[in-house]
């Protein structure tokens, strides 16, 4: 069964302990742990979270501009509703904002809920081979319980909400104390994210990223490989990634 965050000082332990760690040499670098973002990684939701803010700013008598869309996704929940309240003007508090879209979110997946192409098969290849396996996200922990269903909470060691953490993506915060809670070096992790604030998360805590992006393009760099679908991904190709030379 999938193992959420501790109480806040537990949290607050775990991430000095995984900011003290040693950094492993190169002959150590082998694959300890995969943490995985959720929506428009796994799940095919970042157009869902997208036509929520429409809807709900729509009922406030707002349209929402297609460009925003690349400022609000990846991000934590409070900044992407802060930044719509504030560049349209709409007269709601920033809870109240939250409340509705996840709410609108959550009757949307209960409708449907689209894995990624080669979600399904990697979840169940790390299972099948005892990968610890930890599920890293902004969403707030009541979308995270309700995407688990479809996706299988026994293929999470643990998971970590972005209302679970005092800075979540694109602090490191949050994959720090995923390292932390499975007992591995965050430098042995790989990272699977699909948006440049996650990204910018998993090189923060010092992960391999492996890129696969969503919305906006994404770059490669010294500790991160683009690819342009899970299908690409297994655990061959994650444990690879570590032991390669850049």
């Amino acid at each position: 069964m999938t193992s959420t965050v501790p109480a806040p000082a537990a949290v607050t332990q775990a991430l000095e302990s995984a900011r003290a760690g040693q950094t492993p040499t190169a002959e150590q670098s082998t694959l300890q742990a995969v943490l995985l973002d959720m929506d428009g990684t796994l799940v095919d939701t970042e157009g869902f979270w997208w036509d929520v803010e429409v809807e709900v700013f729509a009922a406030l008598g707002h349209t929402l501009d297609e460009s925003w869309r690349h400022v609000v996704v990846g991000g934590p929940m409070t900044r992407s509703a802060g930044f719509l309240i504030e560049a349209t003007g709409a007269d709601i508090a920033l809870t109240d904002l939250m409340t509705l879209l996840n709410e609108g979110f959550e009757d949307r997946i209960g409708r449907a809920l689209p894995l990624m192409p080669g979600a399904a098969r990697l979840l169940a290849e790390l299972h099948e081979h005892g990968i610890p396996t930890a599920l890293v996200s902004a969403s707030h922990r009541r979308i995270i319980d309700r995407v688990l269903t479809v996706l299988g909470a026994h293929h999470f060691t643990l998971s970590i909400a972005g209302d679970e953490v005092s800075r979540t993506k694109p602090y490191p915060d949050p994959y720090l104390l995923a390292a932390a809670g499975l007992g591995v070096h965050p430098a042995r992790c790989a990272v699977v994210e699909d948006t440049a604030t996650g990204v910018a998360a998993a090189e923060a805590a010092g992960c391999q990223v492996v890129a696969v992006p969503s919305v906006a393009p994404i770059t490669p760099g010294d500790r991160r490989t683009v690819i342009t679908s899970l299908e690409e991904v297994d655990l061959a190709f994650l444990r690879a990634l570590m032991t390669e030379v850049r």
